[in-house]
């Protein structure tokens, strides 16, 4: 049972959802310069989708630990791990390092971000959960306003390993509040870890997300890696049917509507991430943004994300969620595919009105994923229900991240024709390119795009 200081647990529980989010804007505002000082275009799907994929394969092994061994624990893990993770991406000398250190920060997000949704559904009833969701989406608002902001100031002030640094201090000080603030009285039941489960989850998943990395250069491999995906998942599936404790229980999947909200947060999320980090590239390499104005162009969405959420409750009092969502991803969709027809003359401030519209369809269909997948869920599975819906949305952001890394490399190598890669990289940096370069990036751009409408129909 969940108790202590209810202030000092939501301070907590704001703060480690501010650092998971602006590790989003601030990152993506940097991530031009982060390619250009390693020279890493070719690797730049990997800063995120290292993070996102050990975020993916721990993100349900922590929900399963959670529900038998308390949140406090977990949580306190992730938030150490996280913070460990910042440091060591703050300090890469070469783009393997800070891979590898982003995917010490994915597994340290693989606590933090489920167990943040799972601790409000601890200290709140369904009545108050949305309201209490919405709020700590201020958290988000935050991130998107100073992220950009602050991201573009270390950028041009000092270096982008400064970027990772400001999460070190916010590490420390929800690691003082949950100590003091956060009490748990839980009886721990006697746990036998899926050990299959893990094992069949895992080579799904990397194998899965590994296929996506290397779909554009290693095509065969890629296929191979596919069908180790399939029959891992074959595997997964008769192993949690037979498994006296499932680490994906399939009690949870009895429900179709639960089902839906997986699906739902796994698709939107990987159309987060196209804006999120493909915007501030294409308003750097085309338009010559700085790096602080491209990363606003984040916090247009985040900001609406914010103000939409608050409208869940009552939107789910008057409306039937499938046709709410319908209506919203209709509309997200027309907006996206005026960007596959756009060119260099496309106003700049076009890229912030899509990111809103897209913000404000997030902050309602993706709020209300949460809140619905929590209450459909057994009390003694809430956990896993929020850890379950938490990898949906993780590995909708890293398949999609590969895809369209992939679709951005395999246009680059088809079209650049006498334009080097170390061209193609200093453009992506803001600097002046011939106009066959920024063609180039336009056609890749344009690219990432149609691969997203395609993939949301």
């Amino acid at each position: 049972m969940a108790k202590g200081n209810r202030g000092l647990v939501m301070l907590a529980v704001f703060i480690a959802t501010f650092m998971t989010s602006v590790e989003v804007t601030i990152v993506t505002t940097a991530l031009p310069a982060i390619i250009a000082a390693l020279h890493g275009l070719a690797w730049q799907s990997w800063i995120m989708a290292a993070y996102l994929l050990t975020t993916a394969v721990t993100t349900p092994i922590y929900g399963k630990l959670a529900d038998a061994y308390g949140r406090k624990p977990l949580f306190t893990w992730g938030v150490a791990v996280f913070t460990l993770g910042s440091l060591g991406s703050g300090l890469a000398p070469s783009i393997l390092w800070l891979i590898a250190a982003r995917a010490v920060q994915g597994i340290g997000a693989g606590a933090v971000m489920p167990l943040t949704f799972t601790i409000i559904a601890d200290f709140f009833d369904y009545a108050h959960r949305a309201q209490v969701l919405a709020l700590n989406n201020t958290a988000w608002g935050l991130s998107a306003l100073i992220g950009p902001l602050l991201g573009g100031f270390l950028v041009d002030r000092l270096s982008w390993h400064w970027v990772f640094f400001v999460n070190v201090p916010l590490g420390v000080v929800v690691l003082g509040l949950v100590a003091f603030g956060y009490h748990e009285t839980v009886t721990p039941k006697p746990l036998h870890l899926d050990g299959l489960g893990i094992a069949w989850l895992s080579v799904a998943l990397v194998s899965l997300l590994l296929a996506v990395q290397v779909l554009a250069t290693h095509w065969v491999v890629a296929l191979g890696l596919l069908v180790v995906a399939v029959a891992a998942a074959i595997g997964l599936c008769r192993q949690e049917q037979k498994a006296p404790e499932p680490l994906i229980a399939p009690a949870l999947f009895t429900s179709r509507t639960f089902s839906i909200q997986i699906l739902t947060a796994a698709i939107l999320s990987g159309v987060l991430i196209a804006y999120q980090v493909y915007f501030p590239i294409w308003l750097q390499a085309l338009y010559h943004s700085g790096a602080t104005q491209a990363g606003l162009v984040v916090s247009s969405s985040s900001v609406m994300w914010l103000a939409a959420s608050f409208a869940v409750a009552w939107l789910l009092r008057h409306m039937v969620p499938r046709k709410l969502t319908l209506i919203v991803t209709s509309v997200q969709w027309v907006f996206y595919a005026v960007l596959v027809f756009s060119g260099r003359g496309f106003p700049a401030w076009g890229f912030y009105v899509i990111a809103a519209v897209n913000g404000a369809g997030m902050g309602i269909v993706i709020s209300m994923n949460t809140v619905l997948s929590q209450h459909l869920a057994p009390d003694a599975l809430v956990g896993s229900a929020t850890a379950l819906l938490t990898l949906g949305r993780s590995l909708g952001q890293t398949v999609m991240t590969g895809i369209y890394g992939a679709i951005l490399n395999m246009v680059l190598n088809a079209w650049r024709g006498p334009v080097s890669m170390a061209a193609l990289n200093r453009a992506v940096a803001g600097h002046a390119a011939a106009p066959q370069t920024q063609s180039v990036l336009l056609a890749a751009l344009h690219a990432v795009f149609i691969g997203l409408c395609v993939k949301w129909c």
